[in-house]
Formats: structure tokens, C-alpha cells, sequence
């Protein structure tokens, strides 16, 4: 019985090693084949089987960014989307594609990077999350105005220095002549108006009046309601007052000369001498966005003075010891342009912080903005007139070499008038 006992236990023995092979052979089975299915190569000694498998290997989709062109005639347009990824524009072409695609989810914003020639051109649809080829953005381009000039008579050859428009009426002033305004209710048609025999340098308009201040002469400012009969009002100093302009009520001239280069006066005819930033020679005084911004040729450190109020101001520091000879402000933008060296236009915000821009060389002399579109006027170079609808990218215009020296908008019309040669007026209505 113990033999019998003993082989039987034997038996049982070899039977369960058998079946426990069996097991971990299937198991074994299982595992290459679950690691198989996932891509592994490698046994990793795991020894259950689970019933499941991974596929690791996924492709990410991505989408081609592009859309439609209308109305571009000119060279030199620039795409970027996500401001990278430059895309140069042909002159008549009316689609676009970037060459680089976005993965599925990612952003996109389509921006111009440089301006066409002679075009502004905006974006549309420009921004979203890609999730299929990307066909609608539209760029929209149209060619900036101010393109064609036309010389006009003045009535006397005399050395016309700046223009205003205001009611209803364009009128500048001269340095010298026998009658130093002339006034155009149409920028054609000129009529001569006898005034004080002083300097006139610059005029503007505001709060139903006309006022306009001289470099030199026994009153340096005067007044007139309709353009036509003047009063002499005496400076708060006898300063070389350079321009003049209005805002939140209130007149404010600058000076290049004097112990205080800058007055003002809420109706014209008191005015109170007040401390400029700094004492240079200040050129131009503009007001936008509740601030006073005034420019200087020359002087110390700083080119640039601010103030909100025009009796506190605040010196600004830009780039360059650039002759700045005007300045205006337009679209949310102030815009200055000099005579000389190297820098010839300037933009700012804030009145601020300025960034200098890249124009033909000329001594630019003045700066307006009207109609959507800033323009400029020179003295010298070859073109002396360019035009921009952003501050930033500028197209020149040929006109008659003339010296012109002040520019202005009204009634649907840009006029310019000159110094010096021939016809020293023009005008711009498209």
C-alpha cells in the first residue's frame, strides 16, 4: 500500500508540473502577443496577460492658412501669420497661402508685415483656431489718395509760411509782402487781406477764431473772427514765435527764442507766458488725444515736450538729434516730420515714446492729416510730397518743385502753400 501510495503521489506530481507548463506557456503567449500589438520589441518579463493592447503611434493632423486678395496693384506687400513665416505678395495676385502649416487646434493671425507701394491694405477674418484648411481670410487693399496735384496762383509772390482752414474758409499767412493773409473759401480762388506788417509764421483755428503769431514785428499775434479783418494783440513776450495751435479750449504757441517759450490764451487776445520743458528752438505745436506735443529744431538733449494741460510740461526723449519742423495728430497718432539728418518722420502713440521711420530724404517742413491719410510737404529733394494712411509706410507724390512749407485739410481738399517759385499753391482732392 505504501509503494502503491508512494508511485501514486509520483504520478499526481509529473501531472501538475505538466499542467503548470502548460499555463505558463500560454501565459508567455499571450504576453508576446499583447506586446506585439503595442509596438514592443522587448519581453519586458511581465507574465500575466492582461486582454488589452495600446496603440501609441498617433498622427497629429495639420491645416494650410490662406485666403483671398482684392484690389492690390502694387509691389512690396508682406504677410506674416503668427508674426513669422514671411509671405511675399505679387503685384494683381488674388489669393494666398503661407508655407507653413498649423497643427490641428493651433492659433493662426494673419498681420501685414510691409505695406504695398503706394496701397494700405487691411486683414480680415485674420485670427482663429485651425481645425480645417483655413480659406477666408481676405485682404483688402486700396490705393492711397492725395495722388494728383494741381498748382494754383497765389495772389501776391510772397514767402507763404502756413495755412489753416475754419469755417467754411482756407487762410494763410506770410513773413513778408505788401498784404501778408490771403483766404479761399474753395483753395482755387485767392483774395489778398491788408493785416500788421509783422512776420506771420504760423495760424490756426479754434473756438470761432482765427489766430495767428509772428517770429518778429511790433505785435506778434493777431486775431480775426472771419478771415478777412485782423486785430493786432500783443505777445506775452516778444519772442520768436513759430507756430500755433488749439485744444481743450485753449490757444498755445511755442517760441524758439525767450526766456519762456510758450503762451497761452483762451480767447486769443490775453496771453500768459509759461515755461517750456526746455529751451529750444520749438517748431510746431500740435494737440490730440487730450495732449499738448510740441517739436524742436535744435537745442538740448531732449526734441520732444508734452503737457496736458499747456502750463506743465514734460521733456521727451527721441532718437536722433533730428531738426523736427512740424507735427500733427491723426487716427490715434501723433505723426512729426524733420527737415534734415537722418531720421525724417516719427511716430508716437502717447506722445511718449516715438519710433522713427524710414522716408525719402527731404527737407520736410509740414505734416496734416485729413481724409484718412497724413501728407506731407517739402522744400527741397525730389519729391516734395508724401503721403501715408498709417504713419508707418509713406508714398511720394510728384508735384511742382516748389518750396513749400505748410499743408492743411478742409472741404474735401489737402492745400499747400510755398515759399518760393512760381505757383505758390496746391491743391489735392482725390
Amino acid at each position: 500500500m505504501r509503494k502503491i501510495f508512494t508511485y501514486g503521489l509520483i504520478i499526481l506530481s509529473i501531472l501538475l508540473t505538466n499542467c503548470k507548463k502548460e499555463e505558463d506557456d500560454n501565459t508567455l503567449l499571450l504576453t508576446l502577443g499583447a506586446l506585439s500589438l503595442s509596438g514592443q520589441n522587448t519581453v519586458t518579463g511581465t507574465t500575466t496577460a492582461t486582454g488589452t493592447s495600446t496603440d501609441s503611434s498617433t498622427t497629429t493632423e495639420s491645416y494650410s492658412i490662406g485666403g483671398t486678395i482684392t484690389g492690390l496693384s502694387g509691389s512690396g506687400l508682406v504677410l506674416q501669420n503668427n508674426s513669422s513665416d514671411d509671405l511675399s505678395i505679387a503685384s494683381g495676385a488674388t489669393s494666398f497661402t503661407f508655407a507653413t502649416s498649423v497643427s490641428s487646434g493651433g492659433a493662426y493671425s494673419v498681420t501685414v508685415k510691409t505695406q504695398a507701394t503706394g496701397f494700405q491694405c487691411s486683414v480680415a477674418n485674420a485670427s482663429g483656431t485651425a481645425s480645417a484648411n483655413i480659406t477666408n481670410v481676405t485682404i483688402s487693399c486700396a490705393a492711397i489718395t492725395a495722388a494728383t496735384w494741381t498748382a494754383r496762383s497765389a495772389t501776391e509772390e510772397n514767402r507763404w509760411r502756413s495755412i489753416t482752414y475754419g469755417n467754411g474758409l482756407f487762410v494763410a499767412v506770410s513773413r513778408d509782402g505788401t498784404n501778408r493773409v490771403m483766404t479761399s473759401p474753395d483753395g482755387i480762388t485767392w483774395t489778398a487781406r491788408s493785416v500788421e506788417e509783422s512776420r506771420w509764421n504760423s495760424v490756426t483755428y479754434g473756438n470761432s477764431l482765427f489766430v495767428a503769431v509772428a517770429t518778429s514785428g511790433t505785435n506778434r499775434v493777431m486775431t480775426s473772427s472771419d478771415g478777412i479783418t485782423w486785430t493786432a494783440q500783443s505777445a506775452a513776450e516778444p519772442n520768436s514765435w513759430n507756430s500755433v495751435t488749439y485744444g481743450n479750449s485753449l490757444f498755445v504757441a511755442v517760441a524758439s527764442s525767450g526766456t519762456n517759450r510758450v503762451m497761452t490764451s483762451s480767447d486769443g487776445s490775453t496771453w500768459t507766458a509759461q515755461s517750456a520743458a526746455e529751451a529750444n528752438d520749438w517748431n510746431s505745436v500740435t494737440y490730440g488725444n487730450g495732449l499738448f506735443v510740441a517739436v524742436a529744431g535744435s537745442g538740448a538733449t531732449n526734441h520732444v515736450m508734452t503737457s496736458p494741460d499747456g502750463t506743465t510740461w514734460t521733456a521727451r526723449s527721441v532718437t536722433g538729434d533730428d531738426s523736427w519742423r512740424s507735427v500733427t495728430y491723426g487716427n490715434g497718432l501723433f505723426v512729426a516730420v524733420a527737415a534734415n539728418t537722418t531720421n525724417h518722420v516719427m511716430t508716437s502713440s502717447d506722445g511718449s515714446t516715438w519710433t522713427t521711420r524710414t522716408v525719402e530724404a527731404s527737407s520736410w517742413r509740414s505734416v496734416t492729416y485729413g481724409n484718412g491719410l497724413f501728407v506731407a510737404v517739402g522744400l527741397g529733394g525730389t519729391n516734395r510730397v508724401m503721403v501715408s494712411s498709417d504713419g508707418t509706410t509713406w508714398a511720394t507724390r510728384t508735384v511742382e518743385i516748389s518750396e513749400w512749407h505748410s499743408v492743411t485739410y478742409g472741404n474735401g481738399l489737402f492745400v499747400a502753400v510755398a515759399e518760393g517759385d512760381t505757383n505758390r499753391v496746391m491743391t489735392s482732392s482725390d
